[in-house]
């Protein structure tokens, strides 16, 4: 068994489950379903007839109740032989399930194939969707029962990277508060140390009500170069950690050594935590969002996409990305790139000289499918996607398109 092949049985065992909804949606968007005209329209179409049988994956069960643990990409998989097409198995489900974000662990699915074409239903044909019963675990009254909703993939894979890759101007990290010194001057700091940061003085790091607290801590701003233009595409700035405010920035009032009245300026204290590398002086700090899940919807482009892999995060030193690792792609939100877009994965043919030729000519070898990733957090011209099926690894300059 090769390396690829063991990582994707992994993958396959984390990631088999899907099919059309959430990450997790905070409450208040609980109701603010990401569903675009077309794929409601398609889904209605589906849910009039359903899909054709040959649309079906080989061995889609009969009934499946959910469990703690599946996601909505792996029960997708289950059922579709292109889990991507989420409109199909909403339409499946658009009698029954009027939110196709919120499928709970002990609902049991039901297909029924019937005339050609199947259905997913989430009651016994002939049952109403009145007479399910769903058992879920207690709850505070805090909690909505949209947290108890299978996630689209597995949370703990991306949950890092909603925070952690940040692509920004260059001026905006050069006008970032910086750390100016540390406790018994140390030269390097790991979590738990305290540090000393400066601000810019039209914006200083304040310790009053309503102003950040929490802060992350990046170094460095190294460009994204788009691999067929060579433009650069935004500047992706290295995570090391956070921070958080114990006291602001301020004057304090002093004697000099002639006796006169002098006002000094004194940095802000931070203590650090969660340090993923050590910190040092002159790294920057820049406030950290509240954490919130992002909803989304797993789908297939409606645009035309013909995308590179820009980067993989994280690892410089890595030529190839495996299953379930991070990369960048030249293509944003200006594009039309969006959180839950499908890709499929084509290797870049390689240039050889074809020995068999007495010229010894070089040729171009074929791109090659080589599976599909999602992408999960978009910026301008910048988006980032998983890794879900792929069967060899992933290089720099790798295409991305539409899947079929």
């Amino acid at each position: 068994m090769t390396a690829f092949t063991s990582m994707r049985r992994t993958a396959l065992g984390a990631l088999t489950i899907i099919a059309g909804a959430i990450l997790a949606v905070a409450p208040a968007q609980a109701q603010n379903y990401p569903i675009s005209a077309s794929q409601r329209a398609t889904a209605q179409q589906v849910s009039e007839r359903g899909v054709p049988l040959s649309e079906l994956a080989a061995n889609a069960p009969d009934t499946y109740t959910v469990k703690r643990g599946d996601t909505l990409w792996g029960i997708s998989g289950m059922y579709l032989k292109r889990p991507w097409r989420w409109p199909e198995l909403w339409g499946m489900n658009l009698e029954t399930i009027k939110n196709p974000h919120l499928i709970f662990p002990g609902q049991t699915l039901y297909l029924d194939k019937e005339g050609g074409y199947a259905r997913l239903r989430t009651t016994p044909p002939g049952a109403s969707a009145e007479n399910q019963t769903v058992r879920v675990s207690p709850r505070t009254r805090s909690d909505s029962l949209t947290d108890t909703a299978l996630p689209t993939l597995k949370p703990h894979l991306i949950e890092p990277f909603l925070v952690e890759p940040l692509v920004v101007d260059a001026d905006v990290l050069r006008r970032a508060p910086r750390i100016v010194a540390t406790t018994e001057d140390r030269v390097l700091m790991a979590s738990g140390d305290r540090a000393y940061v400066r601000g810019d003085a039209a914006s200083p790091v304040r310790a009053e009500p309503g102003e950040p607290r929490f802060f992350r801590v990046f170094r460095d701003a190294v460009a994204l170069k788009d691999p067929v233009t060579g433009e650069i595409l935004g500047y992706e700035a290295q995570y090391l950690g956070k921070a958080e405010v114990v006291r602001g920035e301020s004057f304090e009032e002093n004697i000099d050594s002639k006796g006169r009245r002098i006002s000094e300026y004194v940095p802000a204290t931070v203590d650090l935590s969660v340090a993923k590398e050590e910190i040092r002086a002159g790294d920057r700090l820049l406030p950290a969002p509240e954490r919130a899940f992002t909803s989304y919807t797993p789908h297939a482009p409606e645009i035309e996409v013909d995308a590179r892999v820009v980067s993989i995060y994280g690892s410089s030193a890595v030529s190839y990305a495996a299953q379930n690792q991070v990369i960048a792609i030249n293509m944003g939100s200006q594009d039309g790139i969006e959180p839950g877009h499908v890709l499929a994965l084509q290797t870049r043919g390689q240039r050889i000289k074809d020995k068999t030729d007495d010229a010894k000519a070089t040729i171009k070898l074929p791109s090659e499918s080589n599976g599909t990733a999602m992408v999960f957090r978009t910026f301008d011209r910048v988006s980032y996607a998983l890794l879900l099926e792929i069967q060899t690894g992933v290089r720099v300059g790798d295409r991305l398109v539409n899947p079929q």
